[in-house]
């Protein structure tokens, strides 16, 4: 199941891409990764850099081949509930377009990094969301959702004071499914849970929670079902 791929990458130059790239060279795979005009020097010399715009896929979509994994990182930076209309015309017009060139272009297997769901706060960021897998599910690829709710890495830290919180919440059972699915992942999990999934292709759909995310790999199944724990 861990053969080599050839790894399409949209966010590439991003706070996940410019971690999941060295990632993948690493392990052997090939990355083709989409790039806007004078962002080149963000991308590792030894992946493939695409030049195009990813709110429009007929800018790069005969670029992707040869690739068979696509990885879909795009989104507006430190979302908050004061970019519900950025979330609308970045994160939801670039997973669209996307999607559609992915399809168009044959790709076997679909990654698309989301957020856990269902949540008391940002909701305008969510509705995006679901929204997206809703139509990812609807082009028929084999895909793989990533849901993470909050990533702890370097200028994301500050959500360590609730940890505490979060101990106690999971001793509730009222609370602990709640604790459990939005609970914080650090963003050396989200990487190597995206690197997995990238090796473990689906047949049908996964979705991938925190507490996958935390054990970096589940069992591989076909058609496996809804790992939200």
């Amino acid at each position: 199941m861990n053969s080599k791929h050839t790894v399409f990458i949209t966010g590439g130059t991003g706070y996940m891409g410019s971690r999941l790239i060295p990632e993948l060279l690493t392990r052997g795979h090939k990355v083709r990764a989409l790039v806007r005009s004078g962002s080149e020097h963000k991308l590792p010399s030894s992946c493939t850099l695409i030049r195009g715009n990813a709110l429009d896929g007929s800018t790069y979509a005969n670029a992707i081949e040869p690739a068979d994994t696509f990885v879909h990182l795009i989104g507006v930076p430190h979302p908050s509930p004061a970019k519900a209309r950025e979330f609308r015309l970045i994160d939801y017009v670039a997973a669209c377009e996307a999607f559609e060139a992915a399809k168009c272009s044959g790709i076997q297997h679909f990654v698309y990094l989301s957020v856990a769901h269902p949540a008391p706060t940002m909701k305008a960021f969510i509705e995006v969301r679901v929204e997206c897998e809703a139509l990812l599910g609807k082009t028929g690829m084999n895909a793989t959702i990533v849901r993470p709710w909050y990533v702890l890495g370097p200028g994301h830290r500050w959500p360590c004071v609730l940890i505490p919180g979060y101990a106690l919440a999971e001793l509730i059972p009222s609370m602990r499914d709640t604790a459990r699915r939005l609970g914080l992942v650090t963003i050396d999990q989200v990487v190597r849970m995206l690197a997995w999934t990238v090796e473990h292709r689906v047949d049908g759909k996964r979705v991938l929670g925190v507490q996958a995310i935390r054990q970096g790999e589940v069992s591989v199944e076909k058609n496996a079902p809804d790992f939200h724990r």
